[in-house]
């Protein structure tokens, strides 16, 4: 991109001319500029970039996108090139569908309310058998993470999978518009954010979002198996069907769930297709995910044992399912992020590991709003129902888990309820009074629990 090309694409206007020659990489954090970088200066609640361009220039930036002027002009080096515009998030989203425009490859882009990154990593390693394939780095799937994805990709690639998460409407709308997919595909729509939204058919809303600068050239690839999903129509676009439960394009039969993998055979447009797919990633929630792989992989002209063949190259990404066997006990970390369809996934992976007990310690769920005490309810109840033997809960909803997981109780399931207010106590009960050798132990909550904390402290404690 031409100095002209970039002033044009952000809408800006040049207010401190430098002798500008390239450059090599988008950045929106000080902390890690380098020579010849473009630096865009964002805003958030509690920072403002703008007051950080003195530093950029003087680390090397031979741009910084700037909203409002915070400097003075002597403090600037000769070499950095100051463009004004009217807002620094829309530029970077703007800068990054510029760039999207230049290059010659596909774009897969995922949303869901849960299931996106295990998802990516499926589709990323299925493709991977034919194709030269970038994928979204680790959580960097909103409004700023994914246009910085759009800067890593090059003609090198075939194929870029990019992740789409969202807490409102009309962010994916502005992220559909800077990386231009030719593919999507929707996990599900549960009541992730629903506390943002107010309801699912809004939640429904904001992901179909992904499909807005959709044509007759595009396809939309949803699991037909969750309930408003399968509602989806249009004639502006194809939609592809994936499921277990349905009568769908991609059905999955003769499933077998190991303890820490999966195993079906594909029914293709009615047909058995009598190839057996295997996935390492454990859970009912895997099949269903590995179904939009290989439709996507049929879609984009694979072979169903090209498609095997790429799932063998499966890498996951951290903290999501993650089986961590121990000389002691047995921990499964999934402390990334927490709603109800995934609190109930990763409650069934916990059900099928081969354990002498199986404890689940289970901590807020975010962003529920006026559902938040009957969400907590029934992932308590589902405890239960699923032969739980102890779940111990922290934080605010703990006495809603205890009334979902008492009613959920059975004569046959006689599982116990334990609530603490702090990480090391819950921690301390059980490495001193309760886990023995054999039990395996589920840690899961929002992100912003930080129960990492948790996984940290059993590991350390497991020989």
């Amino acid at each position: 991109m031409t100095l002209d090309e970039i002033v044009s694409a952000v809408q800006g206007e040049v207010v401190l001319k430098g002798e500008f020659t390239g450059f090599n990489v988008v950045s929106t954090d000080t902390r890690k500029i380098e020579k010849d970088n473009i630096f865009i200066a964002l805003k958030g609640d509690k920072f403002d970039a703008n007051e950080y361009i003195k530093e950029a220039s003087e680390k090397g930036a031979a741009i910084c996108i700037v909203d409002s002027i915070k400097y003075n002009a002597e403090e600037i080096q000769k070499h950095t090139t100051v463009i004004k515009v009217q807002n620094t998030g829309k530029a970077l989203l703007d800068l990054a569908e510029f760039y999207r425009s230049k290059l010659n490859l596909k774009v897969v882009a995922i949303t869901g309310s849960t299931g996106k990154t295990s998802t990516k990593d499926l589709v990323a390693s299925a493709l991977s058998s034919k194709y030269k394939v970038f994928k979204t780095e680790g959580n960097f799937n909103n409004q700023i993470g994914l246009p910085l994805m759009i800067f890593k990709l090059d003609n090198s690639y075939d194929i870029a999978v990019l992740e789409m998460g969202m807490n409102n409407l009309n962010e994916i709308h502005s992220m559909a518009k800077a990386a231009r997919p030719n593919l999507a595909l929707i996990t599900n729509v549960g009541t992730a954010h629903i506390g943002m939204l107010g309801s699912r058919e809004n939640i429904l809303k904001a992901k179909l979002e992904i499909t807005d600068f959709f044509n007759d050239k595009n396809i939309l690839v949803i699991n037909g198996d969750n309930d408003l999903l399968s509602t989806v129509k249009t004639d502006n676009f194809r939609i592809v069907k994936t499921g277990v439960d349905s009568d769908v394009e991609f059905k999955a039969e003769d499933i077998q769930m190991g303890e820490a993998s999966v195993d079906f055979t594909l029914r293709e447009n009615g047909h058995n297709s009598g190839e057996k797919f295997h996935a390492d990633v454990p859970g009912k929630h895997t099949i269903s995910n590995a179904l939009l792989a290989i439709a996507c992989g049929k879609l984009l002209n694979m072979e169903n044992r090209e498609i095997n063949e790429g799932f063998k190259n499966l890498q996951t990404t951290a903290m999501r399912l993650d089986i961590i066997k121990g000389n002691k006990f047995n921990i499964i970390n999934d402390c990334y992020n927490a709603n109800p369809e995934s609190m109930k996934a990763a409650i069934e992976v916990l059900k099928n590991v081969n354990s002498n007990r199986r404890v689940a310690i289970l901590g807020t769920m975010g962003e529920q709003g006026q559902v938040a005490f009957q969400s907590h309810r029934i992932v308590g109840q589902c405890a239960a129902e699923n032969e739980i033997d102890l779940l111990l809960t922290l934080g605010e909803f703990s006495n809603a888990y205890e009334e979902g997981f008492k009613d959920g109780l059975t004569n046959k399931s006689k599982g116990g309820f334990k609530s603490f207010d702090d990480y090391d106590k819950a921690v301390e009960y059980l490495l001193n009074e309760y886990l023995k050798p054999g039990d395996t132990v589920l840690v899961k909550a929002s992100r912003a629990e930080k129960f990492e904390k948790i996984v940290d402290k059993l590991k350390k404690n497991n020989g």
